[in-house]
């Protein structure tokens, strides 16, 4: 009893202290509030360090909405690509023992690793996964749709994946190349991306609470549950979302506690209570100018706003004349933001359980508005502005996306014909079917309706608890169907990535079971234009068909009486049912036409 008392006791002093008001945060909780009311948001945790103290840490809000469960500067949350700047730093320790140089290729670490191109394999750096300067567009959907545990399987994707540019040519935002950071961290160590961030940092920086996979959120106390704001801005919880293999790019959970660990560590040259964590030639590095995300002059309205780079993991920015080293962090249900301000020795973290949300940034701006003593933005207003003209664009978008289908078309085949699989080897595969004569998608174990658009135009529209999300019509990702020269449906073409053409699915249709005795109505000779075709089983239930000085050819069962050849694209044949059930016929269908043959009868 006294030992429980004990730590109730340390608790509520940990608390106080951490919670302690500075002077010049005197009045900083009620912004913090109005935020909190003002986005709509169920809760957040601040922290703001100064030199190598907490002078600040504290919950608003719910972990939990729905059970009224408070959050505080302990509560776990999701930091998404706030990850990143931990598994660069990965790196920076392999090069102070000299394992590696930035300068290396990428494929040095990791043999089997093939770009698009032989330019990009020749010419990547290490470097260039650290800043975003691949050429390569995001190309999200290859893992958010298409999610595995195998950080192998998701570096075999990597070659199909189509740049927009040149290498180092521009700035632009790729999570696969920190995955391979990961990768190479765990090819020169033997031990997990995981592994290697609990041993060189959670442990020595004594961040216990923090966690690298959501079951490791999922299994403490004290985790905070995600939500989203509805189309109606009600609040509504979300499924935690495992990114799996792309760990090295997003996926740990941390506390606002545990996070002002690292912001100490980094405002103090990589040190945390007189021990080297990271090197300091790298902490410089990692802060300062790689690349260049967008030039120009200040705007009007942000003439503060001097410069925007990119570091190693960080992005890079002036804040009312004040160097800003930041990065967010937005994973299904959370956001974060992680910011530094290396010459004033501060360093601000916010963590919300809201998706896409404004909170971590309105936070941390009203926080360093108070610490670095300048001329303050009344950020509430001005996000009640913005949120007001958000809203007023986004319905004129939703008329504008409602007029723009082409009305009274059809589809030009029938729901069957759109089914099969569907595969884009940067990607992954995804099923359509028919289901009570419509027709559905099927991916990872959850279902999209296909809502007709226009044309061969279909809008993927979620299935909630068997319920079709009507309220997306219009504003939902579509896919677009092609036909080959044979008038058969062979791509599905999704426009999930802004810079490069609408990925390409090919279709493979759906293949129907049939055994030996089931083929043998189409076992025979076949008399086309003076050439016999000979039909006929092989390899115990697989029908074939020989045309004279051609190969044979297997054919897959599509459909009763149909068939498409395996090895040929557009080809395909039917066999033909007469008025007695026999099958006395069959039709060949090919580009150049379509034939057909008669059966032979037997002397």
């Amino acid at each position: 009893m006294k030992n429980r008392l004990l730590i109730i006791a340390l608790t509520l002093v940990s608390t106080l202290i951490f919670s302690q008001t500075d002077k010049r945060l005197k009045g900083i909780e009620k912004q913090f509030n109005a935020v909190l009311e003002s986005t709509k948001a169920p809760g957040f945790a601040v922290a703001i360090v100064e030199g190598d103290k907490i002078i600040y840490a504290k919950g608003f809000g719910y972990a939990d909405y729905e059970n009224k469960i408070p959050a505080d500067a302990n509560t776990l949350f999701a930091i998404g690509s706030s990850t990143k700047a931990f598994t660069s730093a990965l790196l920076g320790l392999h090069r102070e023992v000299d394992k590696l140089t930035f300068d290396d290729r990428p494929r040095k670490h990791i043999p089997e690793l093939e770009f698009f191109n032989d330019d990009m394999d020749k010419n990547i750096l290490i470097k260039d996964l650290m800043r975003h300067s691949t050429g390569l567009p995001r190309h999200d959907g290859s893992w958010y749709f298409f999610p595995s545990h195998s950080k192998d399987s998701l570096i075999a994707k990597i070659k199909y994946h189509e740049p927009f540019t040149g290498v180092r040519q521009k700035w632009y935002y790729n999570n696969f190349g920190f995955l391979l950071q990961g990768v190479i961290t765990e090819r020169i160590t033997g031990k997990t991306w995981e592994e290697n961030i609990e041993n060189k940092f959670f442990k020595p920086l004594g961040m216990d609470r923090s966690k690298t996979t959501i079951a490791g959120m999922k299994s403490s106390s004290n985790a905070a549950i995600g939500y989203d704001l509805d189309a109606d801005r009600n609040i509504t919880k979300m499924d935690y979302y495992d990114i799996a293999g792309m760990s090295p790019a997003g996926s740990i959970n941390s506390s606002a506690y545990d996070m002002s660990k690292w912001l100490i560590t980094w405002i103090n040259d990589g040190k945390y209570r007189d021990k080297q964590i990271i090197p300091k030639d790298y902490i410089k590095e990692a802060m300062s100018s790689q690349m260049v995300v967008a030039a120009g002059f200040p705007s009007k309205e942000l003439p503060d706003a001097q410069f925007a780079n990119y570091g190693y993991g960080w992005f890079l920015h002036s804040y009312k004349s004040h160097y800003m080293v930041e990065h967010g962090g937005n994973i299904d249900g959370f956001s974060a933001s992680v910011a530094l301000y290396p010459s004033d020795s501060l360093g601000i973290v916010v963590l919300s359980n809201q998706n896409g949300s404004q909170v971590p940034k309105l936070i941390r701006n009203i926080a360093a508005d108070c610490m670095l003593k300048v001329n303050k933005t009344d950020w509430v207003e001005k996000h009640r502005n913005d949120l007001e003209k958000s809203l007023e664009v986004m319905e004129e978008a939703k008329d504008n996306t409602e007029t723009s289908n082409v009305k009274n078309t059809k589809p030009s085949h029938t729901k069957l014909d759109y089914t099969g699989t569907y595969e884009q080897k940067g990607y992954g595969k995804f099923k359509i079917i028919i289901e009570n004569d419509s027709l559905f998608s099927e991916l990872n174990e959850d279902k999209l309706y296909l809502n007709h658009f226009h044309y061969d135009t279909f809008e993927l529209l979620e299935v909630k608890n068997g319920i079709v999300d009507t309220a997306a019509i219009g504003n939902s990702i579509k896919i677009n169907f092609s036909t080959n020269i044979a008038g058969d449906i062979d791509y599905g073409r999704v426009d999930i990535e802004a810079l490069v053409d609408p990925i390409a699915f090919k279709r493979t249709p759906n293949i129907i079971d049939m055994d030996a005795k089931a083929l043998e109505q189409y076992v025979g000779d076949f008399d086309l234009m003076g050439t016999e075709i000979k039909a006929y089983i092989k390899d115990e239930n697989v029908l074939y068909v020989f045309v004279p000085g051609q190969p044979e050819y297997a054919l897959i069962p599509t459909a009763m009486h149909k068939f498409n050849f395996k090895t040929l694209e557009g080809f395909k044949i039917e066999f033909l049912e007469s008025d007695d059930k026999s099958i006395n016929e069959v039709k060949f269908i090919q580009p150049n036409g379509t034939f057909v043959a008669k059966r032979k009868l037997k002397d």
